[in-house]
């Protein structure tokens, strides 16, 4: 998995909108201005919102992934390198329907269908 590979996943979901709010080379993914993945600027992986803090603690407990600095318990980090291309394509459309779902009923219907 690399920077270019989640960038693309990313971008593939409706609303989905990519910025540095910090300077320095990160990628904030954001839907309805809320990030739901970003990319720090060391490129170690990416980090992406639990549905709650257990998935996240199942996650790290289980190696799929790490504490993600600097974000809530609810965020996780998955490195780049041993994790699978499904696994980041899943922990990603989970991360982005669950900030999806908390946005306010209008942004969601403005957003469209998710495929």
């Amino acid at each position: 998995m690399s920077r270019e590979l989640v960038n693309q996943i990313c971008g593939e979901y409706p609303g989905a909108e990519v910025s540095d709010p910090w300077g320095g080379g990160h990628d904030a993914w954001k839907v309805g201005g809320k990030m739901f993945a970003s990319i720090g600027a060391m490129g170690q992986g990416v980090a992406v919102k639990c549905p709650d803090i257990e998935t996240a603690n199942m996650l790290k407990d289980a190696g799929v992934a790490q504490h993600a600095a600097y974000f809530h318990k609810s965020w996780v980090m998955l490195p780049f390198g041993p994790t699978a291309e499904d696994e980041y394509r899943h922990r990603i459309r989970v991360s982005y329907d669950t900030i999806r779902a908390g946005l306010p009923k209008k942004v969601q219907a403005a957003l469209g269908p998710v495929d």
